[in-house]
């Protein structure tokens, strides 16, 4: 039994889909015009973990759909400030997208519909409500008029009363009401615009997701998912013009809404130097795997806070993980107590606890079964736990030196396997003994490249020539790494002696 939050009721609630054999999901893509930051990673990651529960439970019977709103002021301004063409910048940005988000480990939906794709369903729903009284042509524009619809502000709890005495705004003078909003609005000769009933003009924004979620999901689908900052006026506004629109349908039966993100404890924003996107991360040696064991050891509807404390955690718990679980299978089904957890109102916190405790354990198989729920110990996310060379010679002389603690420790001389690992410590290279048995290794970022720096010319001659074959003077990244290796198993060596 899957239980959700929805927050059209306030409540969380047993999840019955429509139609068991073809569970449908919408939620609202990204705006194209810039690379995604951090805060919009979380929605995706959130609701990939929801697909994924949802194929697993329901045998893969899941259609999820997530736009791309390709039309938009933000898009236009951008193609004015740089010159280049809108397509251009929007074919641009939705592959960076794509890259960001395969980097995280998110699965793509089953559609991905672009909202300059759906001009035609637009204009005909558009026209459509205004057949049915719920919207009215003025001076070019289309609105929708938010007193034909009862129900308008019931998702955000909100009153119409309300919201009109704390309009700060400006009020166009061609609206009824001043919470009457834009479905068609005219275009100039230099903005993108299509030919409609009302004259050359563009889609609103919130018209899209409405046309896009009937074409693809019908008239009620099962849940409708995004960040908090969409539930008023976006979502709210999707719900009164579908339901007027197809008033024998229901729209989305739950709804989802996941909280805003922080760094180390204050709002993003480019004024305060903490503002990043998903690719400044990547960039600087986080990996895309790190990222979305972060963004999920929040509960989804609880504030998240990114911290450099979090991602040591989180690189520290991974690397652990897939240590252990290096060449094994994963067993058949995941932890029962793993799915009870995302089936609570996707408690993904309680999740990654489980995962905690079949490392402990030491159940390698069952720890990797559950973990591929969460997207996490995926094959295609390994490349950062990888060896960072080509060359095997480090790994042999450093597993060397381990095998010789291994014996220390099974001749019972504690004193030397400790002193070993003392030794190696010192120079910036740290050990894990594994519930498995295996032993890991991990050089310190930079460290080699700190170290090749300090020496001298001399100094770098005398440790690469004979190994290497190289003068010191340019030498390969990984002829570095092997020879930072050696040059630690060679003090180590002088020290036990």
């Amino acid at each position: 039994m899957i239980k959700l939050h929805n927050t059209k009721t306030r409540r969380k609630e047993e999840f019955t889909p429509i139609d068991p054999a073809n569970v449908r999901m919408y939620v609202c893509g990204p705006t194209v015009y810039d690379r995604a930051h951090l805060g919009n990673a979380r929605p995706v990651v959130v609701f990939d973990v929801l697909y994924r529960l949802l194929k697993h439970v329901y045998n893969g019977k899941v259609t999820y759909v997530r736009n791309f709103t390709d039309v938009d002021d933000k898009i236009n301004a951008k193609a004015a400030e740089t010159g280049r063409d809108i397509r251009q910048i929007t074919d641009e940005t939705i592959k960076w997208y794509h890259e960001d988000m395969d980097a995280l480990g998110a699965l793509r939906p089953d559609f991905e519909p672009r909202a300059t794709e759906y001009i035609g369903p637009m204009v005909a729903m558009i026209q459509g409500l205004i057949d049915k009284g719920h919207a009215y042509e003025a001076e070019g524009h289309v609105l929708f008029d938010v007193n034909s619809y009862d129900a308008y502000g019931a998702l955000s709890g909100r009153r119409l009363e309300d919201m009109r005495a704390g309009e700060r705004v400006e009020v166009a003078d061609y609206k009824r009401d001043p919470m009457d909003f834009v479905l068609w609005k005219p275009s100039t000769g230099d903005q993108p615009g299509w030919e409609s009933p009302w004259g050359f003009g563009r889609p609103g924004w919130h018209i899209e997701c409405s046309a896009m979620s009937l074409d693809l999901l019908g008239e009620s689908f099962d849940i409708h998912g995004g960040g908090l900052d969409l539930q008023f006026p976006h979502h709210e506004n999707e719900i009164a013009q579908s339901c007027c629109a197809n008033p024998t349908g229901d729209f989305a039966h739950y709804w989802l809404h996941n909280e805003m993100l922080q760094v180390e404890g204050k709002k993003m924003s480019k004024s305060l130097g903490n503002f990043f996107t998903v690719r400044d991360l990547l960039e600087q040696g986080v990996p895309g795997e790190v990222i979305r064991f972060v963004l999920l050891s929040t509960h989804y509807r609880s504030p998240m806070d990114w911290t450099e404390k979090k991602v040591k955690e989180a690189t520290e718990a991974l690397r652990k993980w897939r240590g252990l679980t290096e060449g094994i299978d994963p067993s058949t089904n995941p932890s029962p107590a793993l799915v009870a957890a995302l089936s609570d109102d996707l408690n993904t916190a309680a999740a990654i606890a489980e995962l905690h405790k079949l490392a402990k354990s030491g159940d390698a198989a069952k720890l990797l079964a559950s973990a591929k729920i969460l997207g996490l110990l995926e094959e295609r996310l390994g490349e950062w736990h990888r060896p960072k060379v080509k060359h095997d010679q480090a790994y042999t002389l450093i597993g060397a030196l381990l095998r010789r603690r291994h014996l220390a420790k099974v001749d019972k001389n504690y004193s030397l396997a400790d002193q070993i690992r003392n030794e190696l410590k010192k120079l910036h290279i740290s050990i894990e003994d594994l519930p498995n048995g295996k032993t890991t290794f991990e050089v310190d970022d930079g460290k080699e490249i700190e170290f090749f720096n300090s020496m001298s010319i001399d100094e770098r001659r005398k440790i690469w020539a004979d190994r290497l074959g190289d003068d010191g003077k340019t030498i390969a990244i990984d002829d570095l790494y092997n020879g930072y290796i050696g040059y630690v198993v060679e003090q180590v060596e002088k020290a036990l002696k």
